[in-house]
């Protein structure tokens, strides 16, 4: 990290592309350094001039008299690799390139970068950028960007990919009166990260949260580890955009079409410990309310208001966000009889009535924190003609200091209302614009709450029975990938889960109707017949299913129905036969599991509604590999299928403990085999208390 330690507390900065022409990132870039008061020494870079800002220009780095710790690039990016190996033999310790016109413009810009990443290997020059802000330091008085705004001192970290949103950023946190111990605009990273920036402001004690901006990141596994290691002492939140990125290609598995890339973010940064914001508007909000107020022990919130339209709107968004209203203990609602006017609201919300005073917010703020029902209180001021929005705002932080409970306020309105806004947020109380920012912020804070509950989780053994012939695995895909073929037959894919002890239906396979009854009679019946075709995704919409077969001459006459119907559907597929399989009674819960690879985490497990209704239902959850029981258990019961084997509403009998094994079982088979692209147990069937897997498929990856 010591090179980073350069780039953040330089005692030498060369600006190369300083200029005085207004306007331009030179200009603007020596102006901040300068105006920021930054106490090294400042070298502006640039053949074309003799001085900027009255200071004399240099006309290389190589002219510099001194050793620079940080030299910031801002030149056209065709002239950007050579001015970089001019750093490196000027033995430069870091760099910021703020130029665009690299990998974010396409195959051009994307040969630059590479020539910058091959001037850089072996130097241990780190580089922020290209297409970056630059970073503002303000505890260092350093302002390393080209941003209109500075930041006011603070302990948030704020990194974003994007630099346009940082300027935003930073006007909405002079408004707020939030501040920034480091504010980082990444760009492309070329080479610093997010993962790097994260163990960078691990080291350093003073920062009490991070808040993240991301389009994407690179080295998946480095990051969940690096954010992991750092959410368990301090939050990290992230607004990311692209939720609905036209990521879910043409897959051939249910699997592969059921996750999309934004969903599996999610279950990456939950088990990261990350903290997700809704939107961009709250990424402040979010990050101060952790920042500056005690985590609460659940989501039981009450409000505090002098008006009963703002009280509604706060419960509205309690229920909209998961959290509970909280109820008023007897001993609470006694002590407010005593202290309330006469037509308070006598519940949760707590109307004081328009004419509320400070005393009598202080006094019900008092009463409602020493409940013990109530996780936290969100205050509410709505300002009327004899409202005193900076005295309440006073007596709140007065009462808030007492107790170890989170208190956020919304003190609607605008100028009437500044001051006292002013007031709570400098003494730590965050204040929204709107009561369902406040609840929101709430519902943030009550989120890291339980991340930090499961973050513990660390533990991923294997079951020890299950002793997997993975050798014997591996040579069956390699035959299969010989011959050309991506896809197994449900019969090998099946025998591949039996060794990890996944239960599934006997299955064997007939290549003409007199082998077809012949196999019905060793397996018993009744049985199950179902088409074999590569080709053939979903065999019952081809109608090459055939159920509940009870005797010989249904047997004969199905195998040839069902080809039949098959060849009809697809001419041109090759037909190899039928399957036929034990018959397993259908329960009232089919279900499907399954593994899809991702293009940044890698393997993804599956679970949720299966059967013919799987995609129309969407009943589904994810998880990153591998899972303990704990995890399984959670990922089952975050579906809805759930309740008809789980809790008061249950229908269905199921061993919950056989099926959180199974999930298990299946998170280390999709571990140990990245070259399986997809697999698919659908349905995952329920049947007298016991689950069988009666069809399966793995699709082996090209590469």
């Amino acid at each position: 990290m010591e090179s980073l330690e350069k780039l953040f507390d330089p005692k030498s900065i060369a600006v190369i592309g300083a200029s005085n022409q207004q306007g331009s990132v030179g200009f603007s870039m020596m102006k901040n350094l300068i105006g920021s008061g930054f106490r090294g020494t400042v070298y502006p870079v640039n053949p074309k001039r003799k001085s900027v800002l009255g200071i004399h220009c240099y006309t290389s780095i190589l002219d510099v008299p001194s050793n620079i710790d940080l030299a910031i690039v801002a030149t056209p990016a065709k002239i950007v690799p050579a001015i970089v190996k001019q750093c490196v033999e000027a033995n430069t310790k870091s760099l910021i390139v703020v130029s665009s016109g690299f990998s974010e413009i396409g195959p051009e810009g994307a040969k630059l970068e590479r020539e910058l990443a091959r001037i850089l290997k072996g130097t241990g020059i780190r580089m922020l950028g290209p297409n970056c802000l630059g970073y503002i330091r303000p505890d260092k008085k350093i302002n390393a960007s080209f941003a209109i705004r500075n930041a006011m001192p603070g302990k948030m970290a704020l990194i974003s990919q994007s630099g346009a949103l940082c300027s935003g950023i930073l006007d909405w946190a002079q408004k707020k009166r939030v501040g920034f111990k480091y504010f980082i605009s990444i760009g492309s990273m070329m080479d610093i990260n997010f993962s790097d920036l994260i163990e960078f402001l691990q080291q350093d004690k003073e920062v009490e949260s991070i808040a993240m901006y991301m389009e994407s990141i690179k080295d998946a596994d480095k990051f969940l580890k690096a954010a992991k290691r750092f959410s368990k002492r301090r939050p990290i939140i992230v607004a990311k955009s692209g939720r609905f990125e036209e990521s879910a290609k043409a897959a051939i598995s249910h699997t592969g079409s059921m996750a999309g890339n934004d969903e599996v973010f999610e279950a990456a940064f939950l088990r990261a410990g990350i903290v997700r914001i809704a939107n961009i508007q709250d990424l402040l909000g979010a990050a101060e309310a952790l920042a500056k107020q005690d985590l609460p022990k659940g989501k039981r919130v009450a409000v505090l208001t002098n008006a009963g339209g703002p009280g509604v709107m706060a419960s509205d968004a309690i229920m909209r966000n998961m959290l509970s209203i909280a109820g008023l203990s007897r001993a609470t609602m006694k002590s407010l009889e005593k202290e309330m006017p006469l037509h308070w609201s006598r519940g949760n919300p707590v109307d004081l009535l328009g004419d509320a005073g400070p005393e009598l917010y202080d006094k019900a703020l008092g009463i409602l924190l020493k409940d013990k029902g109530i996780d936290g209180v969100v205050v509410i001021l709505s300002p009327q003609a004899i409202s005193k929005p900076l005295e309440v705002a006073k007596a709140v932080v007065k009462r808030a200091e007492k107790k170890r409970k989170p208190v956020l306020a919304c003190w609607l309105g605008e100028t009437f209302v500044e001051a006292g806004r002013k007031y709570l947020r400098e003494n730590g109380i965050p204040c929204y614009r709107s009561p369902e920012e406040a609840v929101r912020a709430f519902s943030y804070m009550n989120a890291y709450r339980e991340i930090l509950g499961k973050l513990e989780q660390d533990n991923f053994p294997r079951p020890k029975e299950m002793q997997p012939d993975t050798k014997k695995i591996r040579a069956k895909i390699n035959q299969y990938r010989e011959k050309g073929r991506l896809v197994m037959t449900e019969i090998d894919s099946k025998k591949v889960l039996e060794e990890y002890g996944i239960p599934v239906n006997e299955t064997l396979l007939a290549r003409n109707a007199r082998e077809a009854v012949k196999r019905a009679r060793q397996i018993g019946f009744p049985v199950v017949l179902k088409v074999v075709s590569d080709e053939i995704t979903h065999k019952s919409d081809a109608g090459g299913v055939a159920l509940g077969l009870v005797k010989e001459r249904e047997v004969e006459d199905s195998f040839k129905r069902i080809t039949r119907n098959a060849k009809r559907a697809f001419p041109k597929a090759r037909i190899l036969g039928v399957n036929v399989q034990q018959m397993i009674p259908v329960g009232k819960a089919e279900l499907i599991l399954g593994k899809k690879t991702d293009s940044i985490f890698g393997p993804v497990i599956i679970f949720g509604s299966g059967g013919i209704t799987t995609e129309i239902l969407g009943d589904k959850t994810l998880e990153l590999p591998p899972i303990n029981k704990s995890l399984a258990g959670r990922m089952i019961r975050k579906t809805k299928i759930s309740k008809l084997f789980l809790g008061p509403t249950a229908r269905v009998k199921a061993n919950v403990k056989e099926l959180e094994d199974i999930l298990v079982r299946f998170s280390h088979f999709a571990a140990d085999f990245p070259e399986i692209e997809e697999v698919d147990v659908n349905p995952l069937i329920v049947s007298k208390g016991k689950f069988f897997a009666v069809d399966a498929r793995i699709i082996l990856s090209a590469r």
